[in-house]
């Protein structure tokens, strides 16, 4: 089955800016994605989330873009690459020059063809891990990061050549950057083992750089933390990874999201859960406690009687995912605090409380009752 023209996925027209992709992708992405879509529809939704996700995929690069607007789906497909006569993807590659070069490649340190012949290679992806709060990934937040990046070296101007002399032809490659090797009845192409795909020799490297051209430093990045993020999610940031040899292409960096351990509360999905340690007299005779949320404390009312265990939910009060229409809840389990170096008067009064509830039978402990009937069962 052919494919739809990647524009009309995205419901635009050729030429539409970068932003207007980015937009267009989030909205189907946001209305096809698979966790929002379950039954009957749940394999059409998919299947539209995946054609969305190769249109943004393709439109959002803009060497690919070129590509695609000039030829259509045979400028990025690799399979649409034979062209008459059986010259195969070599032939059809060549016949439309460096374009096709620098489409068809793909992750870190795959190699492109460049002008020349050179051999160019995309620059490898970087990961960095970021520790944010529990606070800070519910309400987002705006941050600089230091990743480290390269800038020609000054001594010798990005040459890679010792000063005073400069860097030569390479002769087993004739500045080409590749070789060719027979093999039977086939020609292959590979990368120079000599120039390693430069198509230049440095005889005498530069001293500041071992003869890279550049150098190694640190860089100020803004990084934007979008509210709801969390654990394990990766945010990309285009072309800050590491530059690609040869003038190839930079990677990419994904930041990585670590969330610090909060002391009350325990993230799970969009809800929130947190332990209320009440007394256990207060627990008996009920009224209103105080408990923590994270835009500031509220009030619920305990119930007369309230049993260890019992959870209270607050709607709203978790965190609104970044794909939630409405934010989680927040579930408050109650633990009965049970009181330790009693004076002789509180103990006196304790045992008086205790005898007390003896007389009254089983209704002040009817899960005593239960539990103790239980087991008289299970040894009969």
């Amino acid at each position: 089955m052919s494919k739809r023209d990647y524009y009309e996925v995205l419901g635009l027209t050729k030429g539409a800016s970068d932003d207007d992709i980015k937009k267009a992708y989030r909205k189907l992405a946001m209305k096809h994605h698979p966790d929002r879509n379950q039954g009957d529809g749940a394999k059409t939704s998919e299947e539209k989330f995946k054609e969305a996700k190769e249109a943004y995929e393709m439109l959002s690069d803009p060497q690919k873009k070129a590509a695609y607007d000039q030829y259509g789906h045979a400028g990025v497909d690799p399979n649409m690459g034979h062209g008459a006569g059986g010259e195969g993807f070599g032939g059809f590659a060549e016949a439309f020059g460096d374009i096709f070069g620098d489409i068809f490649g793909g992750a870190g340190g795959q190699r492109r063809g460049g002008a020349g012949g050179k051999q160019v290679y995309r620059g490898n992806d970087l990961s960095y891990a970021m520790e944010i709060t529990l606070e800070e990934a519910a309400a987002g937040k705006d941050t600089q990061i230091r990743v480290p990046s390269w800038e020609n070296c000054d001594t010798c101007k990005g040459s890679g050549a010792k000063p005073g002399t400069s860097p030569k032809t390479c002769p087993t490659c004739s500045g080409a950057g590749t070789v060719h090797m027979r093999q039977g009845f086939f020609s292959i192409q590979q990368t120079c083992p000599n120039c390693h795909g430069t198509g230049k020799i440095i005889p005498e490297p530069c001293p500041a750089c071992s003869g890279q051209g550049r150098i190694k430093k640190t860089k100020t990045l803004e990084v934007k933390i979008p509210a709801g993020i969390n654990e394990g999610m990766r945010i990309r940031s285009s072309g800050n990874g590491e530059p690609g040899p040869n003038g190839g292409p930079s990677g990419d960096l994904y930041i990585e999201i670590r969330i610090k351990q909060h002391d009350i509360f325990e993230r799970d999905g969009d809800d929130l859960h947190c332990t209320v340690p009440v007394p256990m007299t207060q627990a008996a005779l009920g009224g209103s406690i105080e408990v923590p949320t994270l835009s500031g404390k509220v009030e619920i009312e305990l119930p007369e009687g309230t049993q260890h265990g019992k959870t209270f939910r607050l709607r709203g009060k978790g965190i609104k995912g970044i794909r939630s229409s409405y934010p989680g809840d927040l579930y408050c389990h109650i633990t009965l605090e049970t009181p330790i170096k009693l004076t002789e008067h509180q103990r006196k009064l304790f045992k008086e409380l205790d005898e007390s509830l003896r007389k009254g039978g089983d209704k002040h402990s009817p899960n005593s009752k239960s539990w103790t009937d239980r087991v008289k069962d299970l040894f009969k």
